[in-house]
Parts: structure tokens; C-alpha cells; sequence
């Protein structure tokens, strides 16, 4: 049976996940990160994606982006990798594939999910325990709404300008996001979207993305429907 294609929806925030093949390193030093991020630049500019936030880890990478329309977000991640894996592969002698097939995506309410998101992202790094605090991880988009240091690959999303009518006070009213941290029940949702390529936002909105799509986007039903008893003859 074939695989179905990706929900990917034009205009609307994604949640993006790209891992190494058997969760390989994808990033062994700093002039890989920087070769990738300045590809990345270049392909979200050629294919009007913009990038909100990013995080690079060893064996894989998070991405919270908004394509034009339905083609960009594939067009940027496969120009990337075009550019990416051979040039990787020269450096280090090896061949073959890089990344482990393709990337996931989560598409959202911003409304419900845009912020908590930015916050999930920037905050892995410290789940992972790579580091005790988001600033420590200089690979990332984090610095850049903390306000620390200006980050010419993203794009603030009108859900982080909301925050405030200063950059001051939009970084301060982030950096207390951040540092509350996300609920239970939010940690779950974007786990639960992230790792199977679902979608992050309330019943409501699922409902009308697939009417919109027609396409299944709820959480199928368990079990088998229920059968009537057949009527006494």
C-alpha cells in the first residue's frame, strides 16, 4: 500500500523533525552546523518558508516553519539535503544516505500552540540534559529571542510579536514562558504530534482542517463498531 503524502498545508505553522538514518550523527562539528544553517537560509528564502525557530542536535534537528504554499517546506528540506549530504560525505569519506528517510512534520494552531512550540523547541537541549540552561546551546534559535544575538535565518511569527510592543518586552515576556515551562498535558500533545507526524491543536480545529483537506486528521476509533443484537423474529 502506498504511504500517505505528508499533511502539509500552506500558510500554516509546522512543527518539523529530520533525525540521522539509525539515529547516526548528522552534525560532527561546528563548520557542519554552520554549512547546514546557511543552505537552510538560502532554501527557505528560494522557497518562501519562513523559519520561526531551530535547534540542531548531534544526530538530529527541529524546525518550526510556515511555507507559502504546499510545495516549499519539501522543496527547502530536499534542496538542503541536495546541497548537505554530499558535501558531508566528501568531508568525512563516507557514502550513501544521511538522513533516516523522511522528515516529520506537525502542522498547528497557532493560536493554541505557536509559543508553547517555540518554547518545546528551544527547551531540548535541556531535556536532552546536553545543557543546564537553553542559552548554553549555542545552536539554536534561542539566543535570538532571548535578545542575546540577532538571527538573520528567522522570522518572528506575529504569535511572538503579540508578546509585547518592544523588542524588550517581547524578549522578557518569552524568556518567562520559557522559563515556566510547559504543562503535562502540553509536553504530551506536541510528544504525541512530533513523534507520528500529526496535528497540534483542539478538537475544533482538527475538524475543520479536515473538512478542509478531506483528509482523516482525527485519532481514528478503537475497536470495532459496535453491532446491534438482530430483532426476536
Amino acid at each position: 500500500m502506498a504511504r500517505q503524502s505528508r499533511l502539509i498545508l500552506p500558510q500554516q505553522p509546522h512543527y518539523v523533525v529530520q533525525r540521522g538514518n539509525d539515529n547516526q550523527p548528522i552534525f560532527r562539528d561546528d563548520e557542519d552546523r554552520t554549512r547546514f544553517l546557511g543552505w537552510l537560509k538560502e532554501a527557505a528564502k528560494a522557497y518562501r518558508v519562513a523559519v520561526h525557530a531551530w535547534v540542531l542536535m548531534p544526530n538530529h534537528l527541529h524546525l518550526l516553519a510556515t511555507p507559502f504554499d504546499e510545495e516549499g517546506l519539501a522543496a527547502m528540506m530536499q534542496k538542503v539535503g541536495r546541497l548537505y549530504v554530499p558535501w558531508f560525505n566528501t568531508k568525512y569519506g563516507r557514502s550513501g544516505t544521511l538522513f533516516g528517510g523522511r522528515f516529520r512534520t506537525a502542522p498547528l494552531d497557532p493560536e493554541q500552540y505557536l509559543l508553547p512550540c517555540m518554547c518545546y523547541l528551544e527547551l531540548h537541549p535541556v531535556r536532552s540534559q546536553a545543557v543546564s540552561a537553553p542559552l548554553e546551546h549555542p545552536w539554536s534559535s534561542h539566543a535570538h529571542h532571548a535578545g542575546v544575538r540577532p538571527d538573520s535565518l528567522v522570522t518572528d511569527h506575529a504569535r511572538y510579536w503579540a508578546l509585547g510592543n518592544t523588542p524588550f518586552q517581547r524578549e522578557a515576556a518569552y524568556l518567562a514562558l520559557v522559563q515556566q515551562g510547559l504543562s503535562m498535558d502540553e509536553l504530551a500533545a506536541i510528544d504525541a504530534a512530533v513523534g507520528k507526524g500529526g496535528v497540534l491543536g483542539s478538537q475544533a480545529f482538527m475538524l475543520d482542517l479536515e473538512r478542509k483537506t478531506r483528509r482523516q486528521v482525527l485519532p481514528a476509533k478503537r475497536g470495532r463498531p459496535f453491532k446491534a443484537k438482530p430483532e426476536a423474529a
